[in-house]
C-alpha cells in the first residue's frame, strides 16, 4: 500500500528501548530465538543504552541467496542484479484485448482505460495453466490496482487544486484504471508476452457488478436506492493485497475506501462506526468520483459505504461470473487475504487489519475444500470461524473467536447478531482483547514448513511501556515508538510435516527488528553478517520462492539516500534473517508482492507509484513536472507509468540462487 503515516506529534522521539524490552524479557521474553540455526553458539548482551544480540562464535554465514547484492542506490531508473535480465512486461495504460486502444493520455477515458491495465498495481499472483498444473510458461497474472494518483496522470494538474480541474472523463479513467486486471501471459523464448486475446482476459473496476453475500447480506445497512435487497454493489475500491484460494479463486482485500466518498460524515447514522473503522479523516474525496456518481456522495446515499471495505472473491477462470464480496471474512481495512489448508480440509484465510494499533485476523470454513469438484467450493468463505489474534509474552498466542453471543459480543454490547460483527469488526476485537499491532500488511503462509510470516510496517505513535494500556509496546510490538517495522514468524501446532493453520493456538517468533544494526538507538536485529545495504525498514509485502526464501519488499518513508526495494533471506539454516538486497526500483516507487513461476525461474513484481517523490529533496511531487523519475518510458509527455517487471537470470536458472 502507498504509506498513509499519522502526523500526530509524540515527545521525545526516542524511548528507552531498554525500559520496555527488559520488562518483557523478565516476563519470559527471553525466548525469542531470532538467531536461532545461524548461530554456533550465542549469548544475549547487555540491553545497555539498547537491545544487542552479538555472537560469542557466530558459524560462517552461508546463505543459499547466489547473486550479487545490490548496494545502495536512489536515482530515476531501477536496477537489478548482475547476471539477471529484466523486462518491462505490462505498464498503465497498455491493451489486454485484441480492440484496446493505445495508450493516448489526450483521449483516454473511462471505456478506453476498462480496456486497458490499471493503474498502480499492488497484488499480484501468477496461476498457472491449466489450473492445479505447474506449467511456468504460461498462467494467468491476476494483479490489483490499489489507488491513482491524478496529479501525477494527467498534464496540466497540480496537487493543490486537481480536483477542481479533473474532467468527467479523467474521473471516468480513474475509475476503470483502479481495481483488478486478470491477463494471459506466456514464455516466448526468454522473453514473457501478453496474450491478449487470452478467453480469460478481464478488467475488474469501480463500476463492475458485484454480489453481497454471507452475514451481512441483506443487512438493512447495506439497502441503498439502486440496490433495495442489499446484496448487490457496483465496483471495488482500494484493491490492495490479497491471495488465491486453492481452488483458484483471487481474494483481493478493500482497504481505504473512505478516500473516494464526498460528503459530510455527519450525515451517516453510526458515528461511532465511522470513527471505529477510521472514516473520521479530513481527507477524502480524492477523485472527485461523485460527481459523475452520485452514489459516493454520503448526503445522497448513506448507506453506500458499507458496501466497501470487504475481502472480494474473483474467479479468474469464468470472465463472466460476478465478483463476490464475503462479508464473512469481516470489514476493516483490508491489506491482504492469504490462503491455507488446514489438515482436516478446511480452509483458512489469512488477514492484517493495515493501520496503525490494529489487528491480525483469521478465517476458518466451516465446510472442507473439494479438491475434485471445483463448484463444489463456490460457497466455502460465506460460512465459517472469524478471529482475532492475541499474544503472550511466554511465546505462544490464541485466537478468539469473533462470535455474535461469544464471551462480550453480546446484544447489550451492540453484537446481536454476526452481521453486527462483520460490520463492526474492530470494535469486536477490542471488545475481547486482541494484542494492537503495528500496522500489520504482509502476511503469507511458508509451504516448506507450516510457519507464517507477518511484516509490521512502523508505528511512529507507540508508547514505551506503562505509559498507555493499549498503546504502550507490548510482546510481539517491542518498540515504542517503532519507526521502523519488524517481522514476526507464527508457528502453528504440527509444524511441519502437519501444520494445523485452524488450530486454536499457536506459537510466535521475532524473526527481524528492522532498522540500521550500525546505530544503536535503532535497536535492530538480523542475522549479525547483514552488510550496509542488506538491512532495510518498513516491511510491506511477504512472498515465498520455491526454494522456501522469504522476499520482503518494504513501504517507507526510508532513510535518507536509500530507496523502497525488494530483499531476500532464508528462514532456515545458517542463512536465516540474513536479508540481502535484490532489486531497486526507481526514485518515489514502491515494489509490490514478489510472486514466482512454480519452477521459480521468474519473479513477477509490481512498481507502484513511480517518481511520487521528487529526486533532488526527496519531498512528493506535486505535478507531472515534478515527477522524480519518467521511468519506464523516459518520453516527452509521457507520465511516469506504474507497471509490472519479470527478472530473469540470463542463464535460466531459478532466481535468486
Amino acid at each position: 500500500m502507498t504509506d498513509r503515516q499519522k502526523t500526530r506529534e509524540r515527545p521525545n522521539p526516542r524511548r528507552a528501548f531498554a525500559r520496555s524490552y527488559g520488562s518483557l524479557l523478565h516476563e519470559g521474553f527471553n525466548r525469542r530465538t531470532v538467531l536461532k540455526g545461524f548461530l554456533a553458539s550465542s549469548a544475549i548482551a547487555a540491553l545497555g543504552n539498547g537491545f544487542g544480540v552479538r555472537a560469542v562464535a557466530a558459524a560462517e554465514a552461508t546463505s543459499t541467496l547466489t547473486f550479487s547484492e545490490l548496494n545502495r542506490v536512489r536515482d530515476e531508473h531501477d536496477h537489478w542484479p548482475e547476471g539477471y535480465e529484466r523486462q518491462v512486461l505490462l505498464r498503465w495504460g497498455d491493451a489486454i484485448f485484441p480492440d484496446s486502444p493505445e495508450f493516448d493520455l489526450a483521449s483516454i477515458d473511462g471505456p478506453a482505460a476498462e480496456r486497458q491495465f490499471g493503474y498502480n498495481n499492488d497484488f499480484t499472483a501468477f496461476l498457472p495453466l491449466p489450473l492445479g498444473s505447474n506449467a511456468s510458461d504460461r498462467g494467468l497474472l491476476l494483479v490489483s490496482h490499489e489507488y491513482a494518483s491524478p496529479y501525477l496522470m494527467f498534464p496540466d494538474l497540480i496537487y493543490e487544486d486537481y480536483r477542481e480541474k479533473l474532467t468527467d472523463a479523467q474521473i471516468r479513467t480513474i475509475m476503470a484504471a483502479t481495481g483488478v486486471s486478470i491477463v494471459e501471459i506466456k514464455r516466448n523464448g526468454a522473453n514473457w508476452e501478453v496474450v491478449r486475446d487470452g478467453q480469460y482476459n478481464r478488467r475488474i473496476h469501480m463500476n463492475t457488478e458485484m454480489v453481497i453475500s454471507g452475514p451481512a447480506a441483506g443487512d438493512d445497512r447495506l439497502k441503498t436506492k439502486a440496490d433495495p435487497t442489499g446484496t448487490v454493489v457496483f465496483g471495488t475500491i482500494s484493491n490492495c493485497n490479497g491471495g488465491v484460494t486453492p481452488w483458484g479463486t483471487m481474494l483481493s482485500g478493500e482497504e481505504g475506501s473512505m478516500d473516494v466518498f464526498a460528503g459530510d460524515y455527519g450525515v451517516l447514522d453510526n458515528q461511532e462506526l465511522v470513527e471505529r473503522q477510521g472514516w473520521d479523516e479530513d481527507e477524502n474525496d480524492i477523485y472527485s468520483v461523485s460527481r459523475v456518481a452520485p452514489r459516493f456522495s454520503f448526503e445522497t446515499e448513506p448507506n453506500e459505504w458499507m458496501k466497501f471495505d470487504w475481502v472480494v472473491e474473483i474467479d479468474p477462470l469464468d470472465p463472466t461470473a460476478k465478483p463476490i464480496k464475503r462479508t464473512a471474512l469481516g470489514r476493516m481495512t483490508h491489506e491482504g487475504a492469504q490462503v491455507s489448508l488446514a489438515p482436516d480440509g478446511r480452509v483458512v484465510v489469512f488477514m492484517g487489519d493495515d493501520d496503525d494499533f490494529e489487528y491480525l485476523y483469521r478465517f476458518v470454513t466451516e465446510g472442507k475444500f473439494n479438491p475434485d469438484d471445483r463448484a463444489a467450493n463456490k460457497d466455502l468463505l460465506d460460512h465459517g470461524t472469524l478471529s482475532v489474534a492475541k499474544f503472550e509474552s511466554d511465546g505462544t498466542m490464541a485466537w478468539i473467536p469473533l462470535v455474535a453471543g461469544m464471551g462480550p459480543l453480546t446484544a447489550e454490547n451492540g453484537f446481536a447478531s454476526q452481521a453486527d460483527v462483520v460490520l463492526n469488526t474492530r470494535a469486536a476485537a477490542d471488545l475481547v482483547g486482541a494484542t494492537p499491532m503495528d500496522a500489520p500488511e504482509g502476511f503469507i503462509p511458508h509451504s516448506g514448513t507450516g510457519k507464517l510470516y507477518v511484516a509490521m510496517t512502523e508505528n511512529e505513535d507507540r508508547l514505551p511501556a506503562g505509559e498507555d494500556e493499549f498503546e504502550s509496546v507490548n510482546p510481539a510490538n517491542p518498540r515504542g515508538p517503532n519507526p521502523h517495522g519488524h517481522l514476526l514468524e507464527l508457528v502453528p501446532p504440527g509444524a511441519p510435516d502437519a501444520p494445523d493453520h485452524a488450530a486454536d493456538s499457536f506459537t510466535w517468533d521475532v524473526f527481524a527488528l528492522c532498522g540500521d544494526p550500525a546505530k544503536p538507538e535503532d535497536e535492530s536485529l538480523y542475522h549479525p553478517e547483514t552488510t550496509e545495504s542488506g538491512w532495510f525498514t518498513d516491511p510491506d509485502n511477504i512472498g515465498v520462492d520455491p526454494k522456501g526464501r522469504i522476499w520482503v519488499t518494504t513501504d517507507g518513508p526510508p532513510p535518507d539516500g536509500m530507496a523502497d526495494a525488494v530483499y531476500a533471506m532464508d528462514t532456515e539454516g545458517p542463512g536465516r534473517a540474513l536479508p540481502r538486497l535484490f532489486y531497486i526500483p526507481p526514485t518515489g516507487s514502491e515494489v509490490c508482492s514478489p510472486a514466482f513461476s512454480p519452477d521459480g525461474t521468474s519473479l513477477f513484481l509490481s512498481v507502484q507509484h513511480p517518481g511520487e517523490l521528487r529526486l533532488d529533496d526527496m519531498e512528493d511531487a506535486e505535478s507531472m513536472d515534478e515527477a522524480g523519475t519518467s521511468w519506464p518510458d523516459f518520453a516527452e509527455g509521457m507520465p511516469a507509468r506504474p507497471s509490472l517487471v519479470v527478472l530473469t537470470k540470463r542463464d535460466g536458472g531459478v532466481v535468486g540462487s
